[in-house]
């Protein structure tokens, strides 16, 4: 993928560009609303899609203290890139790369005994301890240590630490609807967090950070701050729900805008179908234009006959349906050079769609939609 400073001259077919002016700021103003906890910029996938390295960067540069990846092999990556401070991986499979982890000085979370054994194992190898986070599951039911099982590995994570096999340096979760307003869940799961917080406490965990809040829990819940807060999607300018409102009432700004250049203009008669199946057949004489992006790319194959394009500053929509490579928009008559740009989604205030009006037409979350763009586009990194 492309890292850049400024936009290429040369044309690309399409691009991903990513404004690592508005991700600082983006990062700023999270850091505003969790005033007193450190902030994580979670950079897992790609960074969501938008280039993790540069991502990390910016985050940094702009005040975040942790990085935060669900697997190791991202977190090795970004320490091999030269990233500096603290990063944590918190998704292991039994024989994970646990002694790499520990030289290169991350933080590894463990969710259940098998985890402590090995991560414990692989300090005595390396000959150096390991900094663990214990995961509690308070009620999301993925990973995590259920509380009839938290006694226990609390017990072993102290033997292990008084063996200077280890050092437990957070205890933490995760909420399964912090970004549904008033859920109960909520109130359950931070009650059962202090429960489990205290429990390990009291035996003498003496956790640098304790931290359950995600993005919306940032944005909206100031009582689950603790120590640290992660942040994923807001870093990059998408509002977590948008029952909880627009990116714009949280002060963040979409950080990717996904653009193309029109392959091909033709003109075509009525009654002339388009792509596959002919689900989309046009009603009278009218002009076509070739987007050259697809279910390959990542555009979603479930908006087709739906997904909003911005071309030659008028709204256009996806006609029929979408291919690997490609897909078509009705014009309406207009004939915009081929080369001409056509803007998917981005922060909106040009007139172009966003990732959230993508994901209402697909049925699905924004997340979805800026992760799943493929390597096929490139990245090109402004403002940097």
């Amino acid at each position: 993928m492309s890292e850049t400073s400024a936009v290429p001259t040369a044309p690309l077919r399409a691009r991903a560009e990513i404004d690592l002016g508005a991700l600082r700021a983006n990062v700023r103003a999270l850091r505003a609303r969790a005033e007193g906890a450190r902030l994580m910029a979670v950079v897992k996938s790609d960074a969501y899609g938008h280039g993790a390295v540069p991502c990390a960067r910016a985050a940094l540069d702009a005040g975040a203290t942790w990085l935060g990846t669900a697997t190791p092999e991202e977190a090795l990556a970004l320490r091999a890139a030269g990233l500096p401070g603290r990063i944590m991986c918190w998704l292991w499979v039994p024989g994970g790369p646990w002694r790499e982890a520990i030289e290169a000085d991350l933080d590894v979370s463990v969710s259940g005994m098998w985890a402590l054994r090995e991560v414990t194992a692989a300090a005595r190898e390396a000959g150096r301890p390991a900094r663990v986070q214990l995961k509690a599951d308070t009620g999301l039911g993925r990973n995590g240590c259920q509380p009839d099982d938290w006694p226990e590995l609390v017990a072993e994570a102290l033997e292990a630490e008084a063996a200077g096999l280890i050092r437990v340096t957070g205890l933490w979760s995760h909420f399964a609807c912090a970004d549904e307003p008033g859920h109960p869940s909520i109130a359950a799961q931070l009650a059962r967090f202090r429960e489990m917080v205290g429990y390990a406490e009291e035996r003498g965990v003496q956790p640098e950070v304790r931290h359950i809040a995600n993005s919306p829990a940032t944005l909206t819940l100031p009582e689950t701050h603790f120590d640290l807060v992660r942040t994923g999607i807001a870093v990059y300018g998408i509002s977590p729900s948008p029952e909880l409102g627009t990116p714009a009432d949280f002060g963040l700004r979409p950080v990717m805008t996904l653009s193309a250049s029109l392959a091909l203009v033709k003109r075509v008669p009525g009654g002339h179908g388009v792509s596959y199946g002919h689900h989309y057949v046009t009603p009278g004489e009218t002009t076509l234009g070739l987007v050259p992006l697809g279910y390959a790319d990542g555009i979603p194959r479930h908006a087709s006959s739906g997904g909003p394009v911005l071309v030659d500053g008028k709204l256009r929509t996806v006609a029929g349906r979408v291919a690997m490579d490609q897909f078509v928009v009705d014009l309406g008559g207009d004939e915009p050079e081929a080369g001409t740009r056509a803007v998917l989604f981005g922060p909106g205030d040009g007139g172009e769609p966003t990732a959230e009006d993508w994901a209402q037409v697909c049925g699905t979350i924004a997340y979805e939609i800026v992760t799943r763009i493929g390597t096929r586009v490139p990245r090109v990194h402004v403002n940097a």
